[in-house]
């Protein structure tokens, strides 16, 4: 997709309709403290990955440029992640499945309970919640700086954070909670008119 071929009248609408559409009204409140959209994505400094099916492997967002990217930002012992926020990325991601305009993967952001929160937990989350995407592990350090890059780089409010990413690499909306169904009709809109550019 092209952003010289998005309209100004439709960028304020996306703009607009995002927020109001993937947030919840009554989550928290606290979505415009934390984020950074309408910013471009800071590429992922993340070491450990795992594919679909357990298998080390590696993750970049520039291998993905011309997509849009759903990113969820999780913790294993993290409530909201296993009441809404593998749920919701099960719901997404399934939607577009070998959708060549789309693509997702979640990331562990690991900030307290180090010693629960680990990289084996990957894959005991990829197949509770039957998750045919990439999972990456970014650990924070509890003896210096606890909280990981990604979580620094995407401002992220804690977990589960759900990031989408625009198919010119910028964030198009973030926040503690997305709404799947809205999220999907909003995507299915906008990959028919990639795939008519």
């Amino acid at each position: 997709m092209n952003p010289k071929n998005i309209s100004k009248g439709r960028r304020a609408f996306l703009k607009i309709s995002l927020s109001a559409v993937f947030l919840p009204k009554d989550t928290f409140g606290l979505a415009t403290q934390y984020g950074i959209e309408g910013q471009i994505a800071p590429e992922l400094q993340i070491s450990q990955w795992i594919d679909a099916n357990g298998n080390p492997t590696m993750f970049k967002l520039a291998d993905h440029k011309g997509k849009f990217i759903f990113l969820e930002f999780w913790q294993s012992w993290c409530p909201g992640c296993h009441s809404h926020g593998f749920p919701s990325l099960k719901k997404i991601s399934d939607a577009f499945n070998n959708n060549p305009h789309f693509t997702a993967a979640a990331i562990q952001t690991t900030f307290e309970g180090f010693s629960t929160n680990t990289a084996n937990k990957m894959r005991e989350i990829q197949q509770q919640y039957n998750l045919n995407i990439v999972m990456g592990h970014d650990a924070g350090n509890p003896e210096k700086q606890r909280h990981p890059k990604t979580m620094i780089d995407y401002r992220s409010g804690g977990t589960p954070w759900a990031v989408l990413i625009s198919p010119t690499g910028k964030v198009i909306y973030n926040g503690f909670s997305i709404n799947p169904e809205s999220a999907i009709t909003f995507l299915k809109k906008e990959i028919k008119k990639v795939e008519k550019d």
